[in-house]
């Protein structure tokens, strides 16, 4: 845990890091229990009665010199991602990027987004003034993901910081080196508020210790089965919760559509980070009289991509061991089910790596169409047409990405109109990722609650409503003062008025 106050008990269990690619030994970290997220959570709500008092101005200050220190130490933040997640360096070298990019919209945006703003009151409250103003909830938890530990949780704990909370963050058990650099150079370039971002590290019981701590908020990156385990934890104190639980993001490809940037899009999509990514690509829907040329441009571009430890390997192993079964079982699943390989199949998953693997005619019941994969693997299946398309999308019970391909931006908006996702890409492939002012998050298995943008800042405030008497009203409404007569009037006034159109 990144904390230099004295523990009241020497800790003795530790946990072993090892890299997903040899399984060597990368260093031993704390198992943070009760004791240590108290202690972790109390630093953090006295830091934070201090950052929220700071005006604006001054937090966006510190805030953009945390951002210079993450920028000049890009290098060594990738590494450790690299080390960590098995990803290649250039792959962690964007993820900070994208850290950057979000780190810096919250410190500039907050201000505007969340200062005080007046609101009509309407004619019956016309001697009140109205306002509202966002204000921090206090101390906010963030339970990070491992695929990507320094971009998903920033999501979070940059715009919690921004909006004035403080924040203890959880980083994922195989990723722990990440969050506590992260909580290093925030102490590093923001002197005078230790304790104010905090890293606990540990695996499901420090997560668990962190959700009944007493915090104002958790936000949790991961599986649905975790969530509804930790949410239950928060439930126990009506701790509010915000989950981003993963995808099956389809992308529906029209008769129309650029096949070749399609393609490109979809290999990129779906293999990047290993499949790894929860608004990747995992399911397409190409009309049936384009279905064979996307599937012929697909193989040819995902049968040059190959995994590997190499510098120049397309991308890494699977982070966590567990998950090979889960994408041998997909894969085999959907083959025995009338599948067709169209590149790689079951034989691919060799561990720790799992080669392209691309599937069609995969039947809609089957895990792989179902459930998340979290691997490199795409199915592409023909439909009828854009509407069966949209159909068969939205049959998921996961709802978080999509994208559309179509020549006419016009036509391809209202596809994406149609879509039951959170967030929703034409022409490309998470494009929305890199746009801080865009919420992310969905709804179903996907979760609740939004990350980034407006949205995002505000996700991390409690809405402080306040009415200012300007003058005496005429008719003095809430007072027992008031004749009866006079109370009917103005009945039968409001009355009249909201008959009208």
């Amino acid at each position: 845990m990144t904390d230099t106050t004295p523990a009241t008990a020497p800790r003795t269990a530790t946990f072993t890091t090892r890299s997903p690619a040899t399984g060597k030994p990368m260093a031993e970290y704390p198992v943070d229990g009760p004791a240590e997220v108290s202690r972790a959570v109390a630093r953090a709500r006295s830091a934070q009665e201090s950052w929220a008092a700071l005006p604006a101005s001054q937090r966006r200050g510190h805030l953009l010199s945390w951002k210079k220190r993450l920028a000049n130490d890009l290098d060594d933040l990738a590494r450790t991602i690299a080390e960590e997640t098995g990803k290649p360096a250039g792959d962690a070298a964007l993820e900070v990027v994208l850290t950057l990019e979000h780190l810096g919209w919250a410190a500039r945006n907050a201000d505007r987004v969340l200062r005080r703003r007046t609101v009509r009151t309407g004619l019956f409250a016309a001697h009140q003034r109205a306002s509202l103003v966002h204000r921090p909830l206090g101390v906010i938890a963030v339970i990070g993901p491992w695929n990507y530990p320094l971009y998903t949780p920033m999501g979070s704990v940059g715009y919690a910081l921004a909006a004035g909370n403080g924040v203890v963050l959880k980083p994922s058990e195989l990723t722990p080196g990440t969050g506590t650099a992260l909580a290093e150079r925030f102490d590093a370039a923001v002197p005078g508020h230790a304790g104010l971002l905090t890293t606990v590290t540990g695996a499901a019981s420090t997560g668990d210790a962190l959700a009944r701590s007493g915090v104002d908020k958790l936000a949790f990156t991961g599986s649905p089965g975790t969530a509804r385990k930790v949410m239950a934890a928060c439930a126990e104190t009506l701790t509010p919760f915000l989950a981003e639980c993963g995808g099956k993001d389809a992308v529906i490809v029209t008769a129309d559509a650029d096949l070749d940037a399609a393609a490109d899009a979809i290999v990129w999509g779906a293999l990047s980070n290993a499949g790894q990514t929860c608004a990747g690509v995992e399911r397409v829907y190409a009309v049936r009289e384009i279905h064979a040329g996307l599937c012929e441009r697909v193989v040819e571009r995902a049968a040059a991509v190959r995994p590997g430890a190499e510098a120049d390997a397309s991308y890494g192993p699977l982070t966590l061991p567990g998950q090979m079964e889960i994408v041998e079982r997909h894969v085999r699943g959907a083959v025995s089910a009338g599948a067709r390989a169209l590149l790689g199949g079951p034989d691919s998953v060799r561990a720790p790596y799992v080669a392209p693997v691309v599937l069609t005619g995969v039947p809609e019941d089957a895990e792989a169409m179902t459930q998340e994969t979290f691997g490199p693997v795409v199915a592409i299946n023909a439909v009828a047409d854009v509407d069966e398309a949209v159909r068969r999308a939205n049959a998921s019970q996961y709802a978080l990405g999509a994208a559309v391909f179509c020549r006419n931006g016009r036509a391809g908006r209202a596809i994406a109109a149609r879509l039951r996702a959170g967030a929703v890409s034409v022409n490309s492939v998470l494009g929305f990722a890199a746009v801080p002012a865009l919420p992310f998050g969905g709804t179903g298995e996907s979760g609740f609650g939004r990350i980034h943008g407006a949205e995002g800042l505000r996700a991390f405030t409690s809405v402080q409503s306040m009415t200012v008497q300007r003058f005496t009203p005429p008719i003095a409404l809430t007072s027992f003062g008031v004749p009866a007569a006079t109370r009917e009037r103005a009945v039968r006034l409001a009355q009249a008025l909201h008959r009208r159109r």
